[in-house]
């Protein structure tokens, strides 16, 4: 399964969300928001050097499926363009940003950006709300499976308490954290199977 982070807020939550996953050897997704990463350059590679995976949720966080082309399409691109400067890739996944799925036309223009893939979610954590530690474990726990990918925000910090008991929970299940590209990857089972293991194409 795979846990991703919406990439924004306060830096210091990111580095120990980052290095409590570290230490129990689990690996995340982060999908960075383009302004985030001009106030903080220096997470882009920290992200890399843990061993997970940073990709695009655009530049500044508007409702990207509500947008005009050109303006829908400068938000990836910018995101990617500061991606590219900071790493020298454009990161491997797109998530739009203030929705779960993209429309055939964001869908159409990430791809034109260099993202094949739209990366969306099955298990909503809701930490964003702010609903408390207990909440958002009980949350990620009470819907996770083996394929899942989950949904969660830097910057709250029940979310990076309550990451050491989902953590546990996981393993007590048998599953282990991994970023979106090893779980689309694993056993051999294509990104476009299964709930779970989706990239959304609109």
């Amino acid at each position: 399964m795979a846990l991703t982070f919406h990439g924004q807020g306060d830096p210091e939550l990111a580095r120990s969300l980052l290095s409590e996953a570290e230490r129990a050897g689990a690996r995340v997704t982060v999908l960075a928001v383009g302004t985030w990463l001009d106030e903080q350059p220096e997470l882009a590679r920290r992200v890399l050097d843990g061993g997970h995976e940073l990709g695009n949720h655009t530049m500044r966080h508007r409702a990207v499926c509500a947008l005009p082309a050109d303006e829908a399409y400068a938000e990836i691109t910018e995101c990617a363009d500061r991606l590219h400067r900071l790493t020298g890739t454009i990161g491997s996944w797109f998530r739009p940003s203030q929705a779960r799925t993209a429309t055939d036309l964001v869908t159409g223009l990430a791809a034109r950006a260099g993202y094949p893939h739209v990366l969306s979610y099955d298990v909503d954590s809701q930490d964003f709300q702010d609903p408390g530690p207990d909440a958002v474990r009980d949350t990620i726990l009470g819907q996770v499976r083996a394929g899942s990918v989950v949904s969660l925000h830097f910057g709250h910090p029940g979310t990076l308490t309550a990451l050491p008991a989902v953590l546990d929970g996981l393993r007590g299940r048998g599953l282990r954290a991994v970023t979106a590209t090893e779980l689309m990857h694993s056993d051999g089972v294509p990104a476009t199977a299964g709930p779970g293991r989706r990239t959304d194409t609109g």
